[in-house]
């Protein structure tokens, strides 16, 4: 097992916890060490997708350790370093959008800006409706700024949702891979 420790958060958008919680089954098989966080959007909404309560459970059952869903309980990452590296996934818009701007008022921004302290990598798969829209500028300046790195991405549905962009979440951990050697995995951008 590898010792780094990856932090692993969920927001909202609930039509992508499925890979989600694909991918960070994949990493608790890998790495020894992941914590679990939440938005608290993904903590307290049930969806057409399923309940918030079997979100936390899923997630405490496969990390084996207790969900992360308020900012005092990730303020603490900063501080103690508790993490080599946090994974957001999905990352959304709204999520982006704060953290393009400085915003930490979830608990999924406080972990960022609390791990970005001690300039340790950040991995974004995207989930947006509007990525190619009013989100684009956001995700641009994600792109150019240190210590943000983004699993591949592309347009889910181009005709119907032209503007939509999601990750490829199969490949989190490759991009985690490369984001812990200071790279950005590449091509970045998925061609269909």
């Amino acid at each position: 097992m590898r010792k780094e420790r990856v932090g692993f958060a969920v927001c909202g958008s609930f039509c992508t916890h499925e890979k989600a919680l694909r991918a960070l089954e994949a990493l608790t098989k890998e790495y020894e060490t992941v914590i679990p966080i939440v938005s608290e959007t993904a903590a307290y909404t049930d969806t057409r997708f399923g309940t918030s309560d079997a979100l936390l459970e899923k997630m405490e059952e496969l990390t084996g350790r207790e969900v992360l869903c308020d900012i005092p309980a990730v303020e603490p990452i900063g501080p103690k370093g508790l993490l080599d590296v946090l994974v957001i996934a999905p990352a959304t818009g709204n999520t982006i959008a704060k953290l393009a701007a400085g915003i930490t008022d979830t608990a999924v921004t406080m972990a960022a800006k609390a791990h970005l302290r001690n300039g340790r990598p950040v991995v974004l798969a995207v989930a947006s409706n509007d990525g190619l829209a009013a989100g684009a500028k956001n995700i641009g300046e994600l792109l150019a700024r240190k210590n943000f790195y983004f699993v591949p991405f592309g347009q889910d549905s181009a005709f119907a949702k032209p503007s939509s962009l999601v990750a490829d979440f199969t490949k989190i951990g490759e991009t985690l891979d490369t984001a812990l050697a200071g790279r950005q995995i590449q091509p970045v951008l998925l061609r269909d």
